[in-house]
């Protein structure tokens, strides 16, 4: 089972949603049948950010949103979701490509093609919790 959770948020909520949604998939992550998750965010809209994260089945789902760790450092967060189905079966699979952090520039809503840059642009995140520890 696949469960999709996506939020709008705040640029200026950017950094601080990313920390909370780290948490919730440390906690998710460690209720039996979770088999692993990501935090992401559009490329294409940095305001839209998604939760997914991969379960045995829809009990094992259902078990986890009652455990009390979940229910309390978890629930607020996904609380917060777009109000859309989160919900999939799972109908095929391929391997899992490795984890990665933004390449989103900091000035990518201002600069365009015939405008300037930098040779390096720091991430919109960096400098805050941008760049994922070892282990994510």
């Amino acid at each position: 089972m696949l469960v999709v959770t996506r939020y709008a948020v705040a640029p200026e909520g950017a950094a601080a949603f990313l920390a909370e949604a780290r948490e919730v998939l440390d906690v998710l992550a460690a209720q039996a049948g979770c088999e692993g998750g990501e935090v992401g965010r559009a490329t294409d809209d940095p305001g839209l950010w998604t939760l997914a994260t991969r379960w045995a089945g829809v009990g094992a789902y259902r078990r986890a949103l009652s455990a009390y760790d979940v229910r309390v450092r978890a629930v607020p967060l996904l609380s917060r979701a777009l109000d859309e189905p989160t919900a999939y079966e799972v109908l095929d699979r391929r391997p899992e490509p490795a984890a990665g952090t933004t390449a989103r520039a900091a000035d990518a809503g201002t600069v365009g093609v015939g405008r300037a840059s930098a040779p390096h642009v720091p991430t919109d995140l960096d400098g805050a919790g941008g760049t994922p520890s070892a282990g994510r």
